[in-house]
């Protein structure tokens, strides 16, 4: 079954965008990639495992996250304020 995987990869130059990119392109069931070094996200259709796909770009020593954990942080803090408020 295809599917969309997005993550999140520490890519800070061109040689870390070759580095996904080789591994992905050797990945079984990948049918196609973007990879957008600013907004450091990584997208990859095919019939793939989430996790699978994970683990592979792990593989080039770079931080990768799925993409929706990574943004949790963002907003974990906005709920701390209102605690906050609430305590004072």
């Amino acid at each position: 079954m295809s599917q969309t995987v997005e993550l999140k990869v520490g890519m800070s130059c061109q040689g870390c965008v070759g580095a996904v990119k080789r591994v992905l392109g050797k990945m079984e069931g990948v049918e196609s990639f973007d990879i957008d070094i600013e907004k450091q996200k990584v997208t990859v259709k095919g019939n793939v495992q989430p996790e699978a796909v994970l683990q592979t770009v792990s593989k080039t020593g770079k931080a990768t996250s799925f993409w929706e954990a990574a943004e949790a942080p963002t907003a974990e803090p906005e709920s701390k304020p209102t605690e906050s408020v609430a305590v004072a």
